[in-house]
C-alpha cells in the first residue's frame, strides 16, 4: 500500500521584510524534511519563500495561483495550479491542506486562517494574527516558537485527526 501523502498549507503575505522571508523558509524546508507536500498560493513574498525552502530540501510544492497563466508562480512551485478566480483560491488553497502554518500574513491571511477554521482545520502561526470574539481572546490559532517547532504541531493535529 502507498505511503499517505501529507498535504499542508503555508500562508502569509506577499510582501514581507527578510526575516519573515528566512522564516518562512525555514517552514518550507521543515516540511519537506518531514515528507510533507507544502501548499500555498504560489506567488511571491512567504509563498516563494516557503516555496525555495522546500524544494531545496528535497520537498513536493503546489501553488494554487489566482490569475490564468502558470508563469504567474514562483520559480520554486513545482506543481502550478491556475485557477483564474482571484482571491477566492485562498478557499482551495486552505481546503487543499490538512492543516494551515500562518506566517506573518496580512487581510489575504486572515481570510486563509477564517477558512480553515471555520473548517475545522487547525492553524498554527507564527508572528500572524491573533482573534478575539466579544473582548475575549480566541485561542484556535495555536502558537509555534519557530519552524521546527510549527511543522511539528501540524504534523501532531493531522496524525491525531486520522
Amino acid at each position: 500500500m502507498p505511503k499517505e501523502l501529507v498535504f499542508i498549507g503555508v500562508i502569509g503575505g506577499s510582501a514581507v521584510p527578510k526575516a519573515t522571508y528566512r522564516l518562512a523558509q525555514e517552514v518550507g524546508a521543515e516540511i519537506a524534511r518531514r515528507g510533507a507536500v507544502l501548499v500555498c498560493g504560489g506567488m511571491q513574498g512567504v509563498m516563494e519563500a516557503a516555496c525555495k525552502g522546500a524544494s531545496e530540501a528535497g520537498g513536493l510544492t503546489i501553488g494554487i495561483l489566482p490569475g490564468d497563466s502558470r508563469l504567474q508562480a514562483n520559480r520554486y512551485v513545482q506543481i502550478p495550479i491556475v485557477s483564474g478566480i482571484g482571491y477566492a483560491r485562498n478557499v482551495a488553497v486552505v481546503k487543499s491542506s490538512q492543516a494551515v502554518i500562518a506566517v506573518d500574513g496580512s487581510y489575504g491571511t486572515l481570510t486563509e486562517i477564517g477558512y480553515a477554521l471555520q473548517a475545522g482545520i487547525p492553524v498554527i502561526g507564527l508572528g500572524t494574527w491573533s482573534l478575539a470574539i466579544k473582548g475575549k481572546e480566541d485561542k484556535n490559532i495555536i502558537p509555534a516558537k519557530n519552524a521546527k517547532d510549527a511543522v511539528a504541531k501540524a504534523m501532531k493535529l493531522i496524525k491525531n485527526s486520522r
